[in-house]
């Protein structure tokens, strides 16, 4: 691995970080959550338009612009610094991924230039809450999180030769506007039980949630004899796609949630070197100054896991997770401390500190929590097989 950034890769960044800095500030960011949508259409169209985020990972056969998912972890480290409200995260990151893994040659060659150019919009949905057991991330996937016989889950049956679903997803990213839904559903009953992955482009009831995090829009959606179109061919490994699509996104995750934090310890160090209290800045006190160099040393940590597992992504390694639980620990250790050090003002809901203590927060819910994703970890990497533990 060479730990050093190409001039490309570079490029990205100041790129992305230019744009979001002109567009992204505090009072940005809450009119874009008040939106229908959840997210600011026009920086959409600037990101994906001239800065080709959603096509970054993408072949250029397919209009994208054909690079690795390192350079899509390195754009959304700066999208996780706004944190910029976009469906990048359902659209390239989870959905996307999964078309070009699963998808025949005609539905790639339709949606995948579409969705590279930002015209179309996309979002997983999985039964119930089980997003992070889905992509593998807190668990075996073994497809029994979909719903098994005819109770639970979401169902799938052929009628007349269309597949037609049933059932409901919570916890879908941007599910309440995304133009096209990959719905994974339970299908053949108990004699051959499988679960198979759907397009659906007319998804009957959405309804947007109320979260925790404002900033990751989600939404209930309600299947009720909805026709759909099988993605890919019936009998494909659908959920060893899905567990390869959450160790990248995990690595995106990672990075997005270094950005964050960063960001979070940037504007502490700034805030405590103009804060005083008897007559000096409070940054000056020693004690201070050791509860940001933990925060510094715990960031730039999970900066060198995210890095790392973004390029072994590429390698079919799988430490994203890993990752990710470290990510995930430094941006809430960064944002309590943010708060914390603003005195007064940080214990405010409009304090900005607050967006990102919630990110971490509304992640762990939906993609952890910390020490899930650790243990899972360790289970997979066969770390206490065989070996007494002392006590």
């Amino acid at each position: 691995m060479d730990a050093r950034f190409t001039a490309e890769q570079d490029e990205i960044r100041r790129t992305v970080r230019e744009v979001l800095a002109a567009r992204c500030g505090p009072e940005d960011v809450r009119a874009a959550v008040r939106t229908d949508a959840g997210y600011d259409p026009a920086l959409w169209a600037t990101l994906a338009k001239q800065l080709g985020l959603p096509g970054l990972a993408l072949p250029e056969d397919y209009g994208g612009v054909g690079c690795t998912i390192t350079e899509l972890a390195l754009a959304s480290e700066e999208v996780g610094r706004g944190p910029a409200l976009s469906p990048l995260l359902s659209t390239a990151v989870l959905a996307a991924p999964l078309l070009l893994a699963l998808g025949t040659e005609d539905q790639r060659a339709e949606l995948l230039p579409r969705i590279a150019s930002g015209e179309l919009t996309a979002a997983l949905a999985v039964p119930g809450t089980a997003l992070a057991t889905a992509l593998a991330l807190v668990g075996g996937n073994r497809g029994d999180w979909v719903g098994g016989g005819r109770a639970g889950g979401v169902q799938a049956r052929r009628v007349r030769g269309a597949w037609r679903l049933y059932g409901e997803a919570g916890q879908v990213l941007d599910g309440h506007s995304a133009g096209l839904l990959l719905v994974a559903a339970h299908a053949g009953g108990f004699a051959r039980s499988r679960t198979l992955l759907f397009l659906v482009r007319d998804a009957g009831l959405r309804t947007r949630q109320t979260a925790l995090d404002v900033t990751r829009p989600r939404a209930r959606v309600r299947l009720r004899d909805v026709e759909a179109e099988l993605l890919g061919e019936d009998g494909a490994d659908v959920p060893g796609a899905l567990a390869a699509v959450g160790n990248r996104a995990a690595a995106v995750l990672a990075c997005e949630a270094v950005g964050a934090a960063d960001r979070v310890l940037e504007r502490t160090v700034e805030y405590v070197g103009q804060r005083e209290q008897f007559g000096r800045a409070i940054g000056s006190f020693q004690a201070v100054k050791h509860r940001l160099a933990d925060v510094y040393v715990s960031v730039q940590t999970a900066r060198s896991a995210a890095y790392y597992a973004a390029w072994a992504a590429g390698q079919g390694e799988p430490v994203g997770g890993l990752a990710l639980a470290q990510a995930l620990e430094a941006l809430r250790t960064a944002a309590a401390e943010g708060i914390q050090l603003h005195g007064g003002i940080g214990f405010t809901w409009e304090h900005e500190a607050h967006l990102f203590f919630k990110r971490a927060a509304g992640d762990e819910l939906l993609f952890g929590p910390v020490h899930r994703l650790r243990a899972h970890a360790a289970d997979a990497a066969g770390l206490f097989e065989g070996r007494e533990v002392a006590v």
